[in-house]
């Protein structure tokens, strides 16, 4: 599991597979941030990690300042599935 900081909006939200330099990861939560006094483009704090963390992530047993921390740019991110709204 780790902090994914992502500049400019990728168009992912939560529960989505995400691809980011070959790994593939699932975005557990995520906060957008520079909305108001922010930077010119918004940038997107996401918790991803694989399927087998999820657990760990929804019983919250993680420290979130220990974790490993990745910037990227919006456009070095590629959406491998979205979450079916309808199947929530």
């Amino acid at each position: 599991m780790k902090q994914l900081i992502v500049h400019g909006d990728a168009g992912f939200r939560r529960d989505d597979v995400i691809e980011v330099d070959g790994e593939e990861l699932i975005c557990f939560g995520m906060n957008k941030q520079g909305d108001w006094h922010g930077p010119d483009e918004p940038q997107l704090w996401c918790t991803v990690g694989t399927e087998d963390e999820r657990e760990e992530y929804d019983k919250r047993q993680y420290v979130p300042n220990w974790l490993e921390t990745q910037s990227v740019d919006a456009e070095d991110v590629e959406i491998v599935s979205e979450k079916n709204p309808l199947n929530v």
